[in-house]
């Protein structure tokens, strides 16, 4: 019997298959979403899924400005940043964000459902959000997902 067989294989950043998709995020609920982008990012949607190995797609994400709230949450969900200065903390909406950056919405959605340390910084890398239809990335030739059928 030979016990190589049974050898437990692991990705490694030479072997991992890394694809491109596009997502619209037309009328898609912020939270799904971003679950959703996150699993592809990770590369949890794969059979050769390793924890400790940046083996996810890159996802881009279009028409960011479009994204949906559910209920009253597009006034009454704060976001609050600190400039570090004493008496220095900010508050924003979601309507605020919208109007002067939608974008950050849903960075900040997927950010907190991935790890926090150097590999989900790198992965966080791998997500580019646009709020129009046009992005840069046409010549990796990306795949169109619907995430209204995945859901």
């Amino acid at each position: 019997m030979d016990s190589l067989s049974y050898k437990t294989t692991y990705v490694n950043a030479d072997t991992a298959q890394k694809e491109w998709f596009v997502i619209d995020a037309t009328d898609v609920v912020v939270g799904r979403l971003a679950s959703q982008v996150a699993k592809i990012l990770r590369g949890k949607n794969k059979p050769s899924y390793s924890p400790h190995v940046d083996c996810g797609d890159n996802v881009i994400v279009i028409n960011a400005d479009k994204v949906r709230l559910t209920g009253a949450k597009m006034d009454d969900k704060v976001y609050v940043r600190h400039t570090n200065y004493p008496g220095g903390q900010r508050f924003r909406t979601p309507k605020d964000y919208l109007a002067i950056k939608p974008e950050f919405i849903i960075e900040k959605a997927v950010k907190g459902m991935l790890p926090k340390n150097r590999l989900g910084a790198k992965i966080l890398g791998n997500l580019h959000v646009y709020a129009a239809v046009e992005h840069p990335h046409t010549a990796q030739t990306p795949k169109t997902l619907n995430i209204k059928e995945v859901l």
